[in-house]
Formats: structure tokens, C-alpha cells, sequence
């Protein structure tokens, strides 16, 4: 019996790679000396399509492959998959959630001492010599205890993120668009929680409904002590808004490890002093890596052997 034929259309993580090669009969589009070609003499082919590393999955490749039955999604978030298109299809969507959940939790906290103790900044005091030459670094006016964490999008991520966040004795609260049985208060409205939290940490996913949900109007409800940190998607912040909002201390800092144009990174962005920015590293640890890839090649696997994704994202 033959194999189902999967195509991959960028490098993903060896682990991705090797699994579909083990199980499958692999298409790399990305090696394709000519992938339109291979899209037109092989698309007909293709029962399931292994994708990430942002590069677009929509309607028009869709059209390509008129027998694709399953994308599997090699990350948590998929703003780079047109979801609609593909259910519209009947093609199910999976991702990989849980296994990276820790990861981006702890980078979240990361990114919250960094920010808050300014240790970024206290680095490369030591770096350039200004301990020798001009005595400690400053006092720094926060600490991470007793902070006021507000948290946008509570999913698993969230979660894990609110259980670090007590280990600092901090008050968590939470915008969803549903209420959670959680011990953590619920708010309504984004804008209500941005004026009485001290700290904003962003874990939605980038969409259409989160686009730019973070403007100059919470920005100014954060105030002149708040921090910002994001370990969602680039897109759910107005960056420009983001830019303007700490250069004039409307924020006090942000800590970013995702961006609107990766891997773009503005200039006005990297020149501030109280802005620690990561290149999207959250989930990369060679053992977070490969437990995505094992879930993206077990999510083709169950879905070819009897109907069934282990983590479908659109029904």
C-alpha cells in the first residue's frame, strides 16, 4: 500500500522533517528547483501539507491541491494559515499546543525580570565599564513582588504564565473574550485592565480580531510605571504606537519577543534603552522543538490512519 504523499513547503525542524520522511512520501518544496512545477505535476497528489515557519498557507495554494485533506501546523500559533479557506474545503487545521506552553511561559517571566529590574540595562553598564568607572548601577524603582499582572488571552500558555507569576506573589487578572473558572480576576474590557494592572503580558494569537488590539489608548491606560511584554504575536501591538508610547515614558518598558514584521525589527525599536527585545525565541530549545514536530507528524498519522487529528484547531 502506498504511502499518503505530504508536502513540506519550507524546512522545518529535523524532527518535522525526519518523521514525515519515516512515515510518508515527502515532497520538499523547498529543495524544488522549480516548485511551481512540482506543485503542477504532483499537487494532485498531496493528502496533507506540514507547514510553519510563517510562511502564507491559503486559498491559492489550496486550489493547487485539490485533494489536501489536513495542514499540519508546526506551532502553536497558525495567523499564517487562512483557517477559513481551509474549512471552507473541508481541509482540518492542526497545531501543536502544550508541548511548547512552558517555554514561552518561562520567557514570559524572563522578559518580566528584564524589564523590571532593568538587568539589561545593568548588563552593559558592566559591559562598558561604567561599574568601574562611575560606581553601582542605579537603584531601579520595581519590583517583580507584589506586582499587579494583567494577562491578555488566559489559554494554556496564560495559565502557565499566572502560575509563575504567584510564585512572586503578584496579583493576576485576566481579558478573554469568555469568562475561565480560574482564581484570577476576569475583566471585561482590555482598557479596564490596562489602567489597574502594573504589568501587560500578551499571549493571544496575531488575527484579524486582535490586530493592533494594543494601541496608543491602552498604552496610556498602562501609565508611566507600567511594562509591557509580549509572547504572542507582533501584530496584536501597534508597534508604531509602541514606539512613540516609550519614547516618551507614557510606558516605562516593554519586553518583546515578537515583532510585526519579523524579522524586521524597527530602528527605533532597537536604539531605546527600555526596550528588551528577543528574535523570537520563546519556544526554541532543541527538546521543545522536537516534541512540536513529533505532534505535527502524529497529528498526519492519526489523521491518515483513522479520520481523527489530535489537535484540530477548526473542528
Amino acid at each position: 500500500m502506498s504511502r499518503p504523499t505530504v508536502l513540506m513547503p519550507v524546512r522545518l525542524h529535523d524532527s518535522a522533517v525526519d518523521g514525515c520522511e519515516e512515515r510518508f512520501e515527502l515532497l520538499r518544496l523547498w529543495e524544488a528547483p522549480d516548485p511551481d512545477a512540482l506543485l503542477a505535476e504532483r499537487g494532485a497528489d498531496v493528502r496533507g501539507l506540514a507547514g510553519g515557519a510563517h510562511r502564507r498557507i491559503d486559498a491559492a495554494l489550496f486550489d493547487r491541491l485539490p485533494n489536501l485533506e489536513i495542514v499540519a501546523n508546526f506551532g502553536v500559533g497558525y495567523d499564517s494559515i487562512d483557517v477559513d479557506a481551509a474549512t471552507e474545503r473541508g481541509i482540518v487545521v492542526t497545531n501543536t499546543p502544550g508541548v511548547l506552553d512552558d517555554e514561552v511561559a518561562d520567557t514570559a517571566l524572563a522578559l518580566l525580570l528584564m524589564t523590571v529590574r532593568e538587568l539589561g540595562q545593568a548588563e552593559q553598564y558592566l559591559r562598558t565599564g561604567r561599574w568601574a568607572s562611575e560606581g553601582h548601577y542605579p537603584l531601579t524603582d520595581l519590583t517583580m513582588t507584589g506586582l499587579k499582572l494583567g494577562i491578555l488571552g488566559l489559554g494554556r500558555i496564560g495559565e502557565a504564565i499566572a502560575r509563575r507569576a504567584e510564585t512572586f506573589r503578584m496579583t493576576v487578572g485576566y481579558h478573554n473574550r469568555t469568562l475561565k473558572d480560574v482564581p484570577y480576576r476576569y475583566y471585561p474590557s482590555l482598557l479596564e485592565m490596562a489602567r489597574d494592572v502594573d504589568t501587560l503580558v500578551i499571549v493571544v494569537p496575531g488575527n484579524a480580531a486582535t490586530h493592533h488590539l494594543v494601541d496608543a489608548e491602552v498604552l496610556a491606560a498602562l501609565g508611566p510605571d507600567g511594562v509591557l511584554v509580549n509572547v504572542g504575536r507582533g501584530t496584536v501591538v501597534d508597534e508604531a504606537a509602541l514606539v512613540d508610547a516609550l519614547k516618551t515614558r507614557t510606558i516605562r518598558a516593554a519586553g518583546l519577543d515578537v515583532f510585526e514584521d519579523e524579522p524586521n525589527v524597527p530602528r527605533e525599536l532597537i536604539d531605546l534603552d527600555n526596550a528588551v527585545l528577543l528574535p523570537h525565541v520563546g519556544s526554541a530549545t532543541t527538546p521543545t522543538r522536537r516534541a512540536m514536530g513529533q505532534l505535527l507528524v502524529d497529528n498526519l498519522t492519526s489523521w491518515f490512519a483513522d479520520g481523527r487529528a489530535l489537535s484540530p484547531v477548526n473542528g
